[in-house]
């Protein structure tokens, strides 16, 4: 299993998350099978978020998409993501 980490700022955290989470299915779709969202402690507009998946290229694909890039304009996030991805050691 791969977990990608994405942390980006948003310039409102309810508009992002109503998007984040109407998004859902889609992103199960694309082959998302875990995912959880955090907030800074310190500012509640700086997101980091996990999603797992089966494997590198269905990572790699997702993070790769212009859809995902569209929801992520469309729901505010307003800075380019820091992503990663890992596998358990």
């Amino acid at each position: 299993m791969i977990r990608m980490f994405v942390r980006h700022p948003v310039t409102d955290f309810a508009t992002w998350k109503q998007a984040y989470d109407d998004f859902g299915d889609e992103r199960r779709g694309m082959g998302v099978v875990g995912d959880a969202v955090f907030q800074s402690a310190t500012d509640p507009n700086d997101i980091t978020a996990w999603h797992d998946f089966a494997d590198l290229d269905a990572a790699r694909s997702f993070a790769e998409s212009d859809r995902l890039r569209e929801v992520m304009e469309s729901a505010g996030v307003a800075g380019e993501p820091q992503i990663w991805f890992t596998a358990q050691a």
